[in-house]
């Protein structure tokens, strides 16, 4: 059972009840889409299974389920040739569970101000010579989903437990067994939120009850994930994979789409069945909105401070041998497409696939009229 089939039975049921924004409209097409005749491909001939075989374009769209793995190798190799003789820290901010229908609903807006809120603690209590005194080097990824495709929007930043001292030229170690105290930066990353969107959306921030700034806590959570590798491969996973992969989605029957998923800490398969609706709309409330960069880099790791990062590097390793890339190479494979998935030898390229011409802009809105007093 595959995505792409429950999208084609019930889009058009969904979409004649629901508002869908074009973004999600352009995320189902593509899906569909994906590694069929629609998107083109190649021929080719296998001689000894005297049988032809059709390899298709993927989609490429980041929330497709057939087309991230091999994106995802390639960020964390690049990421692991990165990391610095040093311990790291997994941090993650979360918002309060009365502010996800309104972050839902203004996505550009809330998951924009939930970056800068959080970069933005962590830069005031880096900076403080009590705790480190430095500028620091984070990664940050954005995630939106429970292990049963909930809506939980919050981030995790990987975080080098040095800071860099512009002005001295030297690092300086954390002293903190955390990394920093998650108390302080929770208090100031709620500060730094309601500030934020005060500025930003006054109309917004006046509809929110003035307790949830007094009272509401605005978690955050800070461990340390020793030289940073595991910490990296768990972040892979939410970089360019989405909320369910096909072979976690077990059946389709009489309108209903049951999915497994294991619970925090659980090696053991749970199983929930949702009306196929339902599962549509969990699925694409995680679909975020175009052009949302989702991973983002501070500080002495951002594309701007390459120098500042060239200085750090050259403080911590010293004159020791820094690893070459064959030492933390990632290993994938990708099966090479004249290959026969049957008898693996070499198959006779035979000729391309044409793409089917492209439809007008936003064809599924012109296709299925919406309403917009109804949304999902």
């Amino acid at each position: 059972m595959e995505l792409a089939h429950i999208f084609r039975k019930y889009l058009s049921s969904y979409l004649e009840r629901f508002c869908v924004p074009w973004f999600h409209q352009k995320a189902i097409q593509d899906i569909i889409d994906c590694r069929t005749p629609v998107l083109g491909g190649e021929t080719y001939y296998c001689k000894k299974c005297d049988e032809f075989q059709y390899s298709y374009h993927s989609c490429k769209n980041r929330h497709c389920p057939k087309c991230q793995s091999e994106a995802s190798e390639e960020w964390l190799e690049k990421q692991m040739q990165k990391l610095l003789p040093v311990n790291y820290f997994l941090l993650t901010f979360t918002i309060p569970q009365e502010l996800r229908f309104l972050a839902r609903s203004n996505q550009k807006l809330f998951y924009s101000i939930l970056f800068k809120a959080a970069a933005d603690s962590l830069k005031v209590l880096f900076a403080d010579p009590r705790h480190i005194g430095g500028i620091p080097g984070m990664v940050g990824v954005f995630h939106t989903w429970t292990r049963q495709m909930l809506y939980h929007p919050h981030i995790h930043f990987i975080v080098p437990g040095v800071g860099y001292d512009f002005e001295r030229n030297e690092w300086k170690k954390a002293n903190h067994k955390f990394l920093i105290p998650v108390k302080a930066l929770s208090i100031i990353f709620r500060a730094k939120f309601r500030d934020l969107l005060k500025a930003r959306n006054p109309e917004i921030f006046r509809s929110i009850p003035a307790f949830i700034w007094r009272k509401k806590e605005f978690v955050t959570h800070s461990k340390p994930v020793g030289k940073g590798e595991a910490a990296l491969r768990y972040l892979s996973q939410y970089i360019y994979k989405i909320a369910i992969s096909n072979n976690r989605i077990m059946s389709m029957k009489n309108g209903m789409v049951t999915f497994r998923y294991r619970e925090s800490g659980s090696k053991e398969w749970k199983y929930e069945t949702v009306t196929a609706f339902e599962f549509m709309r969990r699925f694409l409330q995680h679909v975020l909105p175009s052009g949302f960069q989702k991973v983002r880099y501070y500080g002495f790791l951002s594309s701007a401070a390459k120098k500042m990062f060239e200085q750090v590097k050259l403080l911590l390793w010293g004159n020791e041998t820094q690893p070459g890339k064959s030492e933390k190479k990632v290993k994938h494979q990708k099966r090479a497409k004249n290959i026969c998935p049957h008898c693996n030898t070499e198959m006779k390229f035979i000729g391309r696939i044409d793409r089917n011409k492209r439809a007008p802009p936003w064809r599924l809105m012109k296709k299925f009229p919406i309403s917009v007093s109804q949304t999902a």
